[in-house]
């Protein structure tokens, strides 16, 4: 497994934990974004956050609200499903990395 490999399992991983932190499961795209680079987890966009995002959502471990704001203008608020909680705490999922044992 390559090392971009692992990164994007950290990164999916870090940001369902996140997810399942916030008070009602659900964080904007700017807060994500903010999170991952404090906690280095490589150089973190809001292309590469939106990118992992889609993906979450493909694996319905998320769903995805596009606010839109303005007409070039749109904001991404993330929630968390029951899968992706599951997956938060140590199911095992395909392309996520698993939480290490408390």
């Amino acid at each position: 497994m390559s090392l971009q490999e692992l990164m994007n399992e950290d990164r999916r991983l870090v940001i369902l934990r996140c997810l399942s932190e916030a008070h009602d499961y659900a964080l904007n795209e700017t807060l994500i974004e903010r999170l991952l680079a404090r906690l280095r987890l490589g150089a973190v966009g809001r292309d590469l956050v939106r990118g992992h995002l889609a993906w979450l959502e493909m694996q319905g471990l998320v769903s995805l609200d596009k606010l839109e704001f303005h007409a070039t203008k749109d904001l991404w608020v993330a929630q968390l499903t029951k899968q992706g909680q599951e997956v938060a705490q140590g199911l095992p999922w395909p392309g996520v990395a698993r939480p290490s044992p408390a």
